[in-house]
């Protein structure tokens, strides 16, 4: 997940106008033409490093597929809940890999419905995951997983709805998608701590039994 913002960062630096979080889209650092694009608010669009950023796109799908399908029992509980946030969590990455292979400026239908699945359905599938994660999973780690999916979900509406709130529109876009990638990096830290943690645990029980 974490190529995402270092090549997001890089494809930004390239543009010869500066590139705004407020003013720009983050689909507009995977467009291909340099254009003035009208919809939904105004903004010169010109990407030289569009080819990476939807490379970038298009690697970050196929992880939260990845994803989705191998963390099983280490993360979930079993039953309807968890298969159904994974099942949206695996359709956000389509989402990302759709982005990703059809550019808003190329295939905008087929990159609509990218933006939908992941900001839609992988952020609804953030608020049932907050359900569906293990017990040994932190509370607040739930609990927040369910809020971050919420708040997401509001500002998807918002930034639909041309209700910016001072952000900008690319800021409000940021605010429905960024919560999902924070997420997903969160888990995955865990995930490498928690094997760790056991280990420790099972050689400090190792000492204790020996010990005795």
């Amino acid at each position: 997940m974490a190529q995402f913002f270092v090549i997001h960062w890089i494809a930004e630096s390239a543009w010869a106008r500066p590139y705004s979080w407020a003013g720009n889209n983050i689909s507009d650092l995977g467009n291909v033409r340099c254009a003035l694009q009208p919809h939904p608010e105004p903004r010169y669009i010109c990407s030289p490093e569009h080819g990476l950023m939807n490379v970038s796109f298009a690697a970050l799908g196929v992880l939260f597929v990845v994803g989705a399908a191998l963390t099983g029992d280490a993360l979930w509980r079993r039953g309807r809940a968890p298969a159904l946030a994974r099942l949206l969590l695996a359709g956000a990455g389509v989402g990302f890999g759709l982005a990703g292979l059809a550019p808003a400026d190329v295939n905008e239908n087929q990159h609509v419905v990218g933006a939908l699945f992941i900001m839609a359905g992988g952020n609804i599938g953030l608020v049932v995951a907050g359900f569906g994660l293990a017990e040994h999973v932190p509370a607040l780690l739930r609990w927040g997983t369910s809020m971050l999916g919420a708040t997401a979900i509001t500002a998807f509406g918002l930034f639909l709805s041309h209700h910016y709130l001072s952000l900008g529109m690319g800021g409000m876009e940021r605010v429905a998608a960024l919560p999902l990638l924070l997420w997903a990096l969160t888990v995955g830290v865990f995930g490498l701590i928690r094997p760790a943690g056991r280990m420790e645990e099972a050689m400090s029980a190792e000492r204790v039994s020996s010990a005795g």
